[in-house]
């Protein structure tokens, strides 16, 4: 017997595969018309394959393992074999792609981190002729301030600015920005958008929070189908354990306001290692599950934690997203009904990606009422 899950899958995916024909009339002199291509369903041989949309991402997240750990988890390991067979146009990591952040570590034990990225994910992605879009994280290069506003992990930030500007291990993008690269910079791909800021720690400095909102307002961001944002630490928090002060970004809401104002769509994250699609007001929120140790329980849910990646089908006219994201424990495709319809973090709640304010339960509403305006 099949099984519901199995079900669910097979028929979304025969329903998503229909499509309608309209007859159009042609004079006796006019060229035949072409039916337009239908999309194709893409992915690893023995997985599900989703439907190919205008343009792909693949996200990744969170790779590394305890501290100054040279290897990855066998999850880190197999998702990059795959990840060439999803057929992406571009690859993007939410942070912590090494596992530095500690005082205790030599710079021969840095050193040695970013070779064993190199050789285990930087180089593959590279011969996969596969651009890699990143955002700094945490463990690779943290921008947390000490009492004097001076940096404490200066040295990681060293270590991670040397490994990606060497010109052998150049990312592949289309930059519009670069001066900063690779804490905070902006690129261009497939007339999206991207606008990567180093969100390391808690706190975006007033020069970065100009060049950002500079950078959205730019002609080549506006004249963009669309505009994604990308960052390691999110607005909101969805994981038990990172719903602290100084695990999400503060100013959560004003940050929200400057994304929305320039019309982004979605805003990418890591750090929480629990993946969740959710929304508030008008901005999309993709907070990306780990790939590397630690994945985490999420806030509202008694689910076990898991590992995950997620394929990002972009339909450019619709300026639409569709999420397939793999439990790569089971390599199964993750049913999102099964994660909370909302969770209410410190700075805001957040809504499932499905759900509207006006769909939830008076319990819903009361446990977050404070928050809405």
């Amino acid at each position: 017997m099949m099984k519901r899950r199995q079900f669910l899958l097979w028929s979304s995916s025969i329903l998503a595969g229909c499509s309608v024909t309209q007859l159009v009339p042609q004079s006796l002199s006019s060229k035949p018309v072409s039916p337009p291509s239908k999309p194709k369903s893409i992915g690893p041989k023995g997985l599900f394959a989703p439907l190919r949309g205008d343009v792909r991402i693949v996200v990744i997240s969170d790779l590394n393992s305890q501290y100054g750990s040279t290897t990855y988890e066998p999850e880190v390991r197999q998702t990059i074999a795959l990840i060439p067979q999803w057929k992406p146009d571009l690859v993007l990591c939410s942070g912590d792609m090494v596992a530095a952040q500690s005082k205790a570590l030599s710079d021969s034990q840095i050193q040695a981190m970013w070779t064993g990225f190199e050789q285990t994910i930087g180089a593959p992605l590279r011969k996969a002729q596969l651009p890699l879009g990143f955002t700094v994280g945490n463990h690779d290069a943290s921008g947390a301030l000490g009492p004097r506003g001076e940096r404490l992990f200066e040295r990681d930030r060293s270590f991670a600015k040397t490994y990606w500007n060497q010109a052998s291990h150049t990312p592949n993008l289309q930059f519009a920005d670069r001066a900063e690269f690779p804490f905070y910079y902006s690129f261009s791909q497939n007339e999206i958008f991207y606008l990567v800021w180093d969100a390391s720690s808690a706190i975006l400095s007033p020069q970065q929070l100009a060049w950002a909102e500079k950078s959205l307002a730019s002609a080549a961001a506006q004249a963009a189908k669309l505009r994604i944002a990308i960052g390691h630490l999110p607005l909101y928090a969805v994981a038990v354990g990172r719903d602290k002060p100084g695990e999400f970004l503060n100013h959560a809401e004003e940050l929200r306001s400057l994304l929305e104002k320039y019309r982004v769509h979605t805003y990418i994250s890591g750090h929480d290692h629990a993946y969740f699609p959710g929304h508030r007001g008008k901005l999309q929120l993709l907070q990306t599950g780990a790939l590397g140790a630690g994945p985490r329980q999420w806030l509202n849910s008694k689910l076990a934690p898991t590992k995950t990646l997620t394929v990002v089908d972009i339909t450019l006219n619709e300026a639409k997203t569709r999420y397939t994201t793999y439990d790569m424990f089971t390599q199964q495709v993750l049913d999102y009904h099964t994660l909370p319809r909302l969770i209410v973090s410190p700075t805001g709640p957040i809504l499932r990606q499905d759900v509207e304010q006006a769909a939830l339960t008076l319990e819903e509403q009361a446990a977050s009422a404070r928050f809405w305006s």
